[in-house]
């Protein structure tokens, strides 16, 4: 114990995203609370020395003493894949007064250090809350939301989170802290300019020998294949809209097309006009290229394939090298995207697709490459896990939450 700097708490705790950089700081985890179990197999298995506990909610009167409390509260009440119902949410919203009710319970508790979805931030009746509760249990806060990605950091994904720092009033640096709030500047110079990422740099993360395993379906590689050569027949550069081939009207006339329904039922007619200027430029592209398009849709029996294979968002401008992005397979389409970054890792399975040269295949990034994304420590224990990569999703970024703690703890009076 005596090389303990603080005890923490890690609720909401996830993988140990927060667990990790606490660790990092010098701090030792009390008491960590998880309700999914099999993030609990995932945190057990890193951090086995942990006491972690299911939900909070049976908790709140059991937990020891701590300096520090973290959490990734639930972000779905704030989420724009939920229904955004904020504090509203009778379950999950009223999680961040849990978090309330632990404070008032551990007068001790020095600092606070919260995680959730860029969301939260963009309803100010919800930040309003935030601050005022957390005003009411001693805690400075602050100001504004703190918006930060790690690709801000050198780390090659786009994420923008909202992070809530509180210090206790009575232990700040009257100095450094005169006004009642943490501002921006308080925190000092979090990421350099220079360090955001470039082209290229998403491919910095990435493994070497990496297994078959990973490589995509025969399906999807025809796919792409597809959509190359349908790039190159075509000249594409850029619609300033998707491409859909279900819009193109393979083999109608233009009287024909007016009577098309889609795969909603709607006609061209009944669509929005949003919409409507969507169909239209796709119905002009095909008929511009009506000759070696058709040609390309019998070919690969482009009409047969899954609704999201028939669709291309290409977000590299004039880059015509397929193998230089960044893919997603999702519902919504083929996304292709710059390497600069990767889009962020999200719950659901929708997992990036580089080209591996040395494998001359595409294929998955491994978790051990998600990890990365997440700067989650080099010896992380990831073994043969089905739900990793939405575990990794959900997780905070370590050397995000690092850097604020640091610049945070700098903030009070030396012991």
């Amino acid at each position: 114990m005596s090389n303990v700097k603080f005890k923490f708490v890690d609720l909401f705790a996830g993988i140990g995203g927060f667990h990790q950089a606490m660790e990092e700081l010098g701090g030792k985890c009390v008491c960590a609370s998880e309700i999914d179990p099999n993030c609990q197999e995932t945190y057990k298995l890193n951090f086995p020395n942990t006491n972690i506990v299911g939900d909070i909610n049976e908790h709140i009167d059991k937990l020891p003493e701590f300096d520090v409390l973290c959490g990734g509260f639930p972000c779905q009440p704030f989420s724009k894949a939920g229904k955004q119902e904020g504090f509203e949410d009778k379950t999950r919203g009223n999680l961040f007064y849990k978090i309330m009710d632990i404070l008032q319970r551990h007068p001790e508790c020095k600092f606070v250090i919260l995680e959730n979805v860029k969301n939260l931030a963009d309803n100010t009746e919800n930040w309003n809350i935030i601050q005022d509760e957390l005003k009411k249990q001693n805690f400075y806060v602050t100001d504004k939301p703190i918006i930060l990605s790690p690709h801000q950091f050198g780390i090659p994904q786009i994420r923008e989170r909202v992070y809530i720092l509180g210090i206790r009033k009575d232990i700040r640096d009257i100095e450094k802290l005169p006004n009642g709030y943490i501002h921006l500047e308080d925190l000092g110079e979090l990421f350099n300019a220079d360090d955001i990422c470039k082209d290229g740099d998403a491919f910095k993360i990435l493994e070497t020998n990496v297994s078959d395993d990973y490589n995509i379906s025969e399906q999807q590689e025809t796919t792409l294949n597809m959509w190359v050569e349908f790039k190159e027949i075509t000249n594409y550069e850029s619609l300033g809209v998707p491409v859909w081939v279900e819009y193109f009207g393979h083999n109608l006339s233009d009287e024909e097309y007016k009577n098309f329904v889609d795969h909603n039922g709607k006609k061209l007619s009944e669509m929005p006009k949003w919409k409507q200027r969507f169909v239209e430029k796709n119905r002009n592209f095909y008929k511009k290229h009506k000759v070696q398009l058709d040609l390309w849709i019998s070919k690969y029996n482009v009409q047969s394939l899954p609704l999201g294979m028939r669709k291309l968002e290409w977000n590299c401008g004039t880059n015509k090298d397929l193998k230089q992005t960044i893919i997603q397979f999702r519902q919504s389409g083929v996304r292709i995207k710059k390497n600069n970054y990767f889009p962020a890792l999200v719950a659901i399975n929708n997992t990036p697709i580089v080209y591996d040269k040395e494998k001359n295949k595409y294929r998955k990034i491994t978790p051990r490459e998600a990890a990365n994304l997440q700067s989650f420590k080099e010896g992380f224990k990831l073994d043969d896990n089905p739900y990793i990569y939405k575990q990794l999703g959900n997780a905070v970024n370590v050397e995000i939450i690092r850097k604020l703690a640091e610049q945070l703890f700098s903030l009070s009076v030396k012991e």
